[in-house]
Order: C-alpha cells, then structure tokens, then sequence
C-alpha cells in the first residue's frame, strides 16, 4: 500500500542528526540458532504492553544477523550497564566472534545466551514481526527476567556511549 505524504520527507542525513539528540538505552539481542550463539546491538528497544508482557526493538533488513535471528525459538534482551560500552560496539560489528573472549555469557532458559554483567535480561519468546521502511519491527513476550539491582544504563547519543548521571 502507498500512501500519499502531506510534505516531502527529510532527507536521511538531517533525520539522522535530529535523531542523535535522543539519547537511548543500548541492549544486545541474543539467541541460539542450531546451536550457534548470534547477537545484535540495538539502541531502538522499548516496552510494548504490561498485559500481556511485550517489548520491542527494529533490526535493519540488511543486518546480516537478522536471517539466523528470525528463526530462533527464544531470544534474550540484555540491557547494558553503563561500563559495557566495549561490548555493545563487538556486537554492532560486522566479521567478528561476538561471543568469543572477551565477551562473558552463559546458556540461560532454553539455551538462549544471556550476557555477565548487564544490568537486566529479558528472555523472550517472538510474538510478532513487522516489516517498516528499512528496517523490521520484531515484538517478544517476555518468559523471564533477571534483574542485577543497582546498575546504571549505558546510554547512545551524539553516536557515542555515555552514563547516565542523576540529578542531586
């Protein structure tokens, strides 16, 4: 379905620098497919639904983990703490062992890998994916949690990661 557009869209690059004043919380997307772990960094995830429990985050079309991804069974939301910023970087590269050292995990609930030192893990079950614009909007209900009390998020902004620091 087209749709028609009261105005001409931005173009990219001014969309992109518009979207860099947002600062986001970063997790890495796990799962096991086949036996083999995969991964991805996101900065796009988000609560769906309390009732029943929903999150969400987008994965572009053209990532070249997403294929493996979408076949898995369970996936893992890990939220980053906010000295992890070296491992959400390994996970947004392309050509490297995600899971070799010196990235630490363990096999959680049915296998799925699930990442030390980060501040929560959501273990997930798909519950639906939708295909918008260049990317594809992937929503899991949650079947676990592990929360580690105490941590502070790792934050993207600017294109760089940061701390977050409460106000006194």
């Amino acid at each position: 379905m087209t749709e028609t557009l009261p105005a001409p869209p931005v173009d990219a690059e001014r969309f992109r620098q518009a979207l860099a004043v947002h600062a986001a919380g970063v997790v890495v997307i796990t799962a096991q497919v086949r036996g083999v772990p995969v991964g991805l960094t996101a900065t796009s995830f988000s609560s769906v639904s309390l009732v029943p429990p929903l999150v969400s985050f987008y994965v572009d079309q053209s990532s070249t983990t997403w294929p493996s991804l979408r076949q898995a069974d369970h996936f893992a939301v890990n939220v980053l703490a906010s000295d992890q910023a070296e491992l959400a970087a390994r996970f947004a590269r392309k050509g490297v062992d995600r899971f070799a050292a010196p990235t630490e995990w363990r096999p959680g609930p049915l296998g799925v890998p699930l990442l030390d030192g980060v501040s929560a893990q959501l273990v997930c079950a798909p519950h639906s994916t939708v295909d918008i614009g260049d990317h594809v909007l992937v929503v899991g209900l949650v079947t676990d949690t592990n929360l580690l009390p105490g941590g502070r998020p790792l934050l993207y902004h600017q294109g760089r990661f940061g701390r977050f620091i409460p106000h006194t």
